[in-house]
């Protein structure tokens, strides 16, 4: 039987030492790694600022997503690890802007703090891929 498992990399330039991969795809079912508000270079794109870095997050999944034909609005679940809840009530206007009308499930867990500094945020998801 052959897997249909394969390692969704978009073009981040992903290096094989790496022990995992940004998003890895099952089927029709993918799974989005967790997930900070970093650009390129891997630094925090807006310290301070949860809501430009709920932002660059969502930024970051529709890329990955849209290397295999899919977008945001396929998400059906995600976790949201914040570091804080001050102005936490902005992400919410982010999540109406990548996902529309197709709201997914959702966990919000608070935290002491992420591996990457100055992340105030750190969100993983899954997408079901429509046929």
């Amino acid at each position: 039987m052959k897997s249909d498992r394969a390692s969704v990399l978009g073009d981040t330039g992903w290096a094989d030492s790496y022990t995992y991969v940004p998003a890895l795809r099952v089927g029709n079912m993918v799974w989005l790694s967790g997930t900070t508000g970093t650009d390129e270079h891997g630094r925090i794109t807006a310290p301070g600022d949860i809501e430009e870095q709920t932002r660059q997050i969502f930024r970051k999944f529709d890329r990955l997503l849209r290397s295999i034909g899919s977008s945001c609005e396929d998400i059906v679940s995600t976790t949201d690890f914040f570091t804080t809840t001050e102005n936490y009530k902005r992400t919410a206007a982010v999540r109406r802007e990548f996902f529309k009308t197709n709201r997914p499930t959702s966990t919000g867990v608070r935290v002491a703090g992420l591996l990457r500094k100055d992340a105030l945020i750190e969100i993983s998801a899954v997408a079901v891929l429509r046929p």
